[in-house]
């Protein structure tokens, strides 16, 4: 891309704040317990729409032609932190248990998750989720000028729109 001559931006995160309320973990949330095989590795959570904003920015406002955005939260939390963060936001009993990735691989295989995904949730919690993320950038801040979200905020918001209410 970098070398087709058009003009281009690059915009890179890692784990979305979202993905605890309109995605993957929220039927988690809902049930009060998130387990997951993710141990003490520190995430910098991002908040989707700050993703957004960069990708608006990007494509509506001169300056951002050439540009790699690596956005990220403001701090680094552990998924249990940000299970502990949801049910204060939500005033929840909410508990975040610690699983073996084969535990959980075979739970979402029970439920008849396709393997395909399996797969992938595999590769996250192995790859992905090996420490590399734990650390913050200032893409958010050179694109918009601000700071990013922290996920107190994600989380508060998320409670006050009825997120978590089951």
């Amino acid at each position: 891309m970098r070398e087709s001559g058009a003009d281009w931006t690059l915009i890179r995160s890692s784990w979305f704040s979202q993905n605890f309320s309109e995605s993957y973990f929220l039927d988690q949330v809902l049930s009060g317990e998130v387990a997951l095989p993710a141990g003490d590795v520190r995430e910098p959570f991002v908040d989707a729409d700050d993703i957004a904003d960069v990708a608006v920015a990007a494509l509506t406002e001169d300056g951002h032609a050439g540009r790699l955005y690596e956005v990220t939260g403001p701090r680094l939390l552990t998924f249990a932190e940000a299970v502990e963060e949801i049910g204060r936001a939500a005033g929840r009993d909410l508990r975040y248990v610690q699983v073996s990735l084969d535990e959980y691989t075979s739970l979402l295989a029970g439920y008849g998750v396709p393997a395909d995904f399996v797969s992938l949730v595999r590769y996250l919690f192995t790859e992905v989720l090996d420490g590399r993320n734990a650390r913050l950038t200032d893409g958010v801040q050179r694109a918009l000028g601000r700071t990013p979200r922290d996920f107190a905020d994600y989380a508060r918001a998320a409670a006050s729109a009825g997120a978590w209410r089951s």
